[in-house]
């Protein structure tokens, strides 16, 4: 497993260097600096959603470089983001440095959050898309939360569909389940120079391993912990191009299947809250 967290690591290190770069590509960075009440779209996705958290003691889980944390802490959140990748929280520091975000960071993988957080001081725990698959046990991340989570906090999550991880974006034309939908031992590995979002340079630390987990996996992992589920809504876009070639871009960002539209969920939000003592 050490070996499968280093290789991803390198990953999101070279990946976080593109993606900050401001030419125009990547996360687009340059407009969180230039506008000051921006939000990114995976958070205005589910804005009705997450309700006001101004003042809730929130901590973003694989926060990757904060364009995302940095919009909680534009709703009024008090956020601390948390981040394996040492380059990912140097440019997230170096961007709410520059617009005057505040926020924290704290360089810790998923699993050790506990060890560098305290336990049970967070109102809020917050992941958005893409995360889950690049972890191997869905009950330790679960357990995790519930560790984080005042009593009476909530965790709330947008994730691309267990199904969608299923299919195979290399047919075009159709819909193909090649990979697997429940979580697996051993996992899928890739070895790919590209990025969900377009980037002025190849990756270089190409290869990666990810895991899948099934919906009823995640949602019994939650309930294994002790939380209670409130909310679970399955969404037919995603935010990127992950089926390139059937996919049409929405006027919000997202992405939805063209000729093959409701046929399966491409993302879903889940919302479960630590029971008071």
């Amino acid at each position: 497993m050490q070996h499968h967290l280093d290789t991803n690591r390198a990953n999101w290190d070279d990946r976080a260097a593109a993606h900050a770069a401001r030419n125009g590509l990547g996360y687009h960075v340059q407009r969180y600096v230039d506008d000051p009440g921006l939000l990114s779209e995976i958070v205005r996705f589910d804005l009705d959603r997450l309700d006001d958290i101004a003042g809730l003691r929130t901590v973003h889980l694989q926060c990757h470089i904060g364009t995302d944390t940095l919009s909680l802490a534009r709703l009024g959140a008090r956020v601390t983001g948390l981040d394996f990748s040492p380059v990912a929280l140097a440019e997230a520091r170096a961007l709410v440095a520059e617009t005057g975000d505040q926020v924290d960071f704290v360089e810790s993988d998923v699993y050790s959050a506990l060890s560098v957080l305290e336990p049970e001081t967070f109102d809020l725990v917050y992941t958005g898309i893409g995360a889950l698959c690049w972890l191997p046990s869905i009950d330790r991340w679960a357990a995790v939360v519930g560790g984080l989570l005042a009593p009476g906090g909530r965790l709330f999550l947008r994730e691309g569909h267990p199904i969608l991880w299923t299919m195979d974006e290399r047919i075009a034309d159709d819909l193909h389940l090649r990979f697997p939908y429940f979580e697996q031992e051993e996992p899928l590995e890739w070895d790919d120079d590209s990025s969900y979002v377009e980037t002025g340079r190849p990756i270089t630390a190409t290869k990666t391993f990810e895991w899948n987990h099934g919906l009823g996996e995640i949602v019994t992992a939650l309930l294994g912990a002790g939380l209670n589920l409130t909310m679970l809504v399955e969404h037919d876009s995603v935010p990127w191009e992950a089926l390139p070639g059937q996919m049409l871009q929405r006027g919000d960002g997202e992405y939805a299947l063209d000729a093959l539209a409701g046929v399966a969920p491409l993302s879903y939000t889940i919302q479960a809250v630590k029971p008071l003592r």
